[in-house]
């Protein structure tokens, strides 16, 4: 029996509260390592750590896929502009680390699955832009209308492409909390998904076989296929099934 695939989870440090200590912690929230055990993998907690900022090697060789999770607002000097009033919850050591780890991630054509913040942060690793408040560019709140909670809404999906597949349908119900967005796409990267309002909520590297971010928080829906296909992408790359 071949052992379970190892998936790195990008973790946050977040000030949290538990019983009488109140202290930084490494934290993400369970349902991601959750979506990644349902599958049939191993989930393994990757915190910032600014040594691996300069070889992301070191963590890439222990884990068979990765995932950019959720969390506050990338930096804007990550991609070459100022900070809007609105950009917030900016951690410039995890911006580094993560981009650090996409870029070598995708170099070496392993699976990486980018969600919310992922989405955006793969986006710039790959010398994009963001939009850094989405009310200004389409009008509406809708995709955070109440922090704290999800919004429902669809996205529809480019046929044949790797979204699309892996959803198995051409409009994916969806939950929804953010107020960034892609500007530029970066380089490498196509648009797979759209919301109704234009905005962009899938990109994927086409020459790559699993490069994939998603606007929405799948982790959160037991019945979203998109972190099982992760895991399934790596699973196939331990067994040996992918040079």
């Amino acid at each position: 029996m071949s052992r379970r695939p190892v998936i790195g989870l990008c973790a946050a440090i977040e000030q949290v509260r538990y019983g009488a200590w109140e202290e930084p912690a490494d934290m993400l929230p369970h349902s991601y390592s959750a979506a990644v055990q349902r599958a049939g993998g191993m989930a393994l907690l990757l915190p910032p750590d600014p040594a691996v900022a300069d070889h992301p090697e070191d963590v890439l060789e222990a884990v068979d896929g990765l995932v950019l999770a959720g969390g506050g607002d990338i930096g804007p000097a990550s991609y070459g502009e100022d900070a809007w009033p609105e950009t917030t919850g900016v951690n410039p050591a995890r911006d580094e680390f993560e981009i650090a780890l996409a870029r070598a991630a995708v170099e070496r054509d392993m699976p990486v699955l980018g969600i919310c913040r992922g989405m955006q942060l793969l986006n710039v690793a790959l010398g994009g832009t963001l939009v850094q408040h989405l009310p200004e560019a389409v009008g509406h709140d809708h995709h955070r209308s109440t922090p704290g909670s999800f919004d429902d809404h669809e996205v529809e999906l480019r046929q044949g492409s790797l979204i699309a597949r892996t959803t198995g349908r051409e409009r994916e119900p969806v939950k929804s909390h953010h107020h960034q967005g892609v500007g530029r796409i970066g380089r490498g990267l196509v648009v797979s998904g759209h919301a109704d309002d234009g905005l962009v909520e899938a990109i994927e590297v086409p020459d790559r076989r699993f490069v994939l971010g998603v606007l929405w928080h799948p982790e959160e829906d037991e019945a979203s296929r998109v972190i099982g296909a992760l895991v399934d992408e790596a699973r196939a790359r331990t067994a040996g099934a992918v040079p």
